[in-house]
């Protein structure tokens, strides 16, 4: 949904359309988002359409760079604890 608004504004039926799911469901999902302030939801007479917050998707891309860091050096550092013990495991062997 989310790749959807990212081309620009879409009505709630047109960002139904591609998923298997219900109205109500994809309403819920929207309501979300809403309440994430990560898109805007307006009336155009009957319709209404979504519009994605870019500045929202920048803030919890930077959020999720920062805790990816963080994985990233706490994988390095489990596999040299990994590394090591493998290590030990073949010299107890001998």
């Amino acid at each position: 949904m989310i790749e959807r608004l990212s081309r620009g504004p879409a009505s709630v039926h047109g960002l139904t359309e591609p998923f298997a799911l219900s109205q109500q469901m994809i309403s819920k999902h929207i309501a979300y988002l809403v309440r994430a302030r990560i898109v805007i939801k307006t009336k155009r007479g009957r319709e209404s359409v979504c519009t994605l917050r870019p500045e929202a998707i920048k803030t919890v891309s930077d959020w999720a760079f920062s805790y990816r860091r963080f994985w990233e050096e706490s994988f390095d550092k489990l596999e040299e604890v990994v590394r090591q013990m493998k290590k030990e495991e073949v010299r107890d062997d001998k």
